[in-house]
């Protein structure tokens, strides 16, 4: 009796398969996944302000953002704490670590009258910030925004 190779067993064989164990690379994906969940409303500003509009494109963000916002009342927020006009350079020089180089993007409502930007704008000139950047919400960001 004739017996086929495709029958045959090795006696070695000890019945390893040979496929890939997807397992511990779903649990590395959804470890990722929960960490840029947990992080990313931690790197957003929470002060409600009506932006205007810009064309130009966006630009890449540094990984921690110093984010001065300036509400239709004229208050100044650094993050989220509100700030005192005569404290800007002080929580400044404390939240970028005293480094002057750092980039400032500067939010500011749309209401606001622009010798009041000005302002501000001279404030961060004479503390040693130079680099401000001035941001808006891009022109199909403004469409979603506008109830």
């Amino acid at each position: 009796m004739a017996i086929s190779p495709s029958t045959q067993r090795d006696e070695d064989d000890d019945g390893a398969m040979a496929e890939i164990n997807v397992t511990p690379f779903i649990d590395v994906m959804l470890v990722l996944l929960i960490v840029f969940m947990v992080a990313a409303p931690l790197s957003t500003v929470d002060v409600p302000l009506n932006l205007p509009t810009s064309s130009a494109e966006a630009t890449q963000r540094p990984e921690d953002p110093v984010w001065l916002s300036l509400a239709p009342d004229l208050t100044l927020t650094l993050g989220n704490q509100p700030l005192a006009r005569s404290d800007l350079q002080a929580a400044l020089d404390v939240q970028s670590k005293g480094k002057r180089d750092v980039q400032v993007f500067l939010r500011a409502d749309r209401v606001v009258p622009y010798g009041d930007l000005m302002v501000v704008l001279d404030q961060l000139r004479s503390a040693g910030y130079l680099k401000v950047a001035l941001v808006g919400l891009q022109s199909g960001d403004a469409e979603q925004a506008t109830p």
